[in-house]
């Protein structure tokens, strides 16, 4: 290193029009990121759709978007206080074009699993899918305890 050091001035940075698609694709996979998560489940993506549950009365509603999915595909199962939701869809897309033939394949997993805040029942429950969202009302447990008269000695 020799002193004095000079500084050379290389000029004002140039625009790269790279970088900004590349910024702008960060920013977008983000919003989806955020708008509709995907976890890495068994190797391949799962998208984990947002959940909401409200407490009424006497039962639990819970409500999930599952868009482009059919009702057939859907699976809901309920373990104690535990509800599993999970659907896979796929959709096969054949063509004939001069000689080749092309086929495209794909396939769309959801899988989400939630701790109710309340104890549930089977019987009763029911769930519907209307428009791409998915609807389950599930009845509260009732916890009758008879009341005990306690002697005093």
């Amino acid at each position: 290193m020799r002193w004095p050091m000079r500084k050379s001035f290389s000029g004002p940075a140039r625009w790269d029009p790279f970088e900004e698609i590349r910024r702008t694709q960060e920013r977008l996979n983000q919003l989806f990121e955020d708008f509709m998560p995907m976890e890495e489940w068994g190797g391949g993506k799962v998208y984990t759709p947002a959940i909401d549950i409200k407490e009424e009365d006497d039962k639990l509603v819970v409500t999930t978007d599952l868009p482009g999915i059919n009702k057939e595909d859907v699976q809901i199962n309920l373990k104690e206080d535990m509800l599993e939701i999970s659907a896979k869809t796929g959709k096969e897309k054949e063509t004939e074009e001069e000689g080749y033939l092309r086929k495209e394949r794909a396939y769309t997993q959801f899988y989400r699993a939630v701790r109710l805040p309340a104890s549930v029942k089977e019987e009763g429950s029911t769930a519907k899918m209307e428009n791409g969202v998915l609807t389950i009302t599930l009845p509260k447990m009732q916890l009758e305890e008879p009341s005990k008269k306690i002697a005093i000695e």
